[in-house]
């Protein structure tokens, strides 16, 4: 077997991985992601025991155990460009021999949750829901850059929505990637969560169609995109990670979702300022779902 070139699988002096400085003995199969490092303390402080604590710029990890279970919890950073770093970085550590620097002939599959906010495009998905992703578009372009990406995309989902919503060419061609069913299983309480399609955007104000000073290359996009609807499935809320995590996990056979706080209602235009306590109740929600319905 061929050793990979330290050029493209970096790692450090203690050999660990490169960004996130971990080393494989220290991740746990249950992951939950999350954009806020703040929100990793938050998390944390439910576990009833705490081996790991490292930290390396917007990547902070803890791994502990809930309720007897293992868990890691790691922070990304905000948009799907650490999300190419964050997935490839867990799966080495998973599936890669760090030291001889060989893929492994046997693996781990990892789950993988990401725990955030997100802003509701559809008037009857209130401030205060929790959505699970059962299926993401992706419009940051990252999964374009992987082989096979078509395996694990939906090219006529993607068209249909292309074509409702006169998507510009001159922005990525969004794709369409389906969540690992189970997780979503285990996540979902019928009139607790709603179920439906995340849209990852790759900004926060022109991608997600705010305008402040500059005015947009789609205007009414989100009315286009609240209005789309294609085999039953609708357009539910907004954020910046879900897409690229779950498209990366497929092509590289790990199980993912994405639960979302919503904290802004695009269509009715309103928005909490204090989401905290109804954040701590997801995290709470999450942590006894993945702990509870194994």
């Amino acid at each position: 077997m061929t050793a990979i070139k330290s050029s493209e699988l970096l790692t450090n002096d203690d050999g660990s991985i490169f960004h996130l400085h971990l080393h494989p003995e220290e991740l746990a199969d249950d992951i939950f992601l999350v954009g806020d490092p703040g929100r990793v303390e938050s998390i944390a402080s439910h576990f009833e025991t705490i081996e790991l604590k490292k930290s390396n710029r917007e990547f902070y990890t803890i791994t502990g155990r809930y309720q007897g279970h293992r868990f890691t919890v790691l922070s990304t950073g905000i948009g799907p460009d650490n999300i190419d770093i964050v997935i490839n970085e867990l799966d080495a550590l998973a599936n890669i021999d760090l030291h001889a620097r060989e893929i492994k002939p046997t693996g781990r599959t990892l789950n993988i949750v990401r725990i955030g906010t997100s802003g509701s495009v559809q008037a009857d998905i209130p401030v205060g829901a929790f959505v699970i992703s059962e299926k993401s578009i992706g419009c940051d372009g990252v999964l374009r850059f992987y082989d096979r990406q078509e395996s694990v995309c939906d090219s006529e989902f993607e068209e249909a929505f292309i074509q409702a919503c006169q998507w510009t060419p001159f922005a990525a061609r969004p794709y369409v990637v389906t969540a690992d069913e189970t997780l979503v299983g285990r996540l979902h309480t019928e009139g607790q969560t709603f179920k439906g399609v995340t849209l990852t955007a790759v900004g926060f104000y022109g991608p997600q169609g705010r305008v402040l000073r500059l005015p947009l290359a789609m205007p009414n996009i989100n009315d286009r995109i609240s209005a789309f609807c294609y085999q039953g499935y609708r357009v539910t809320n907004y954020e910046m990670e879900s897409a690229a995590i779950t498209g990366l996990c497929n092509l590289l056979g790990h199980r993912a979702t994405t639960i979302c706080l919503i904290i802004a209602n695009r269509i009715q235009g309103d928005a909490s300022a204090d989401y905290h306590s109804r954040m701590e109740q997801l995290i709470r929600y999450t942590l006894d779902q993945m702990t509870n319905n194994r």
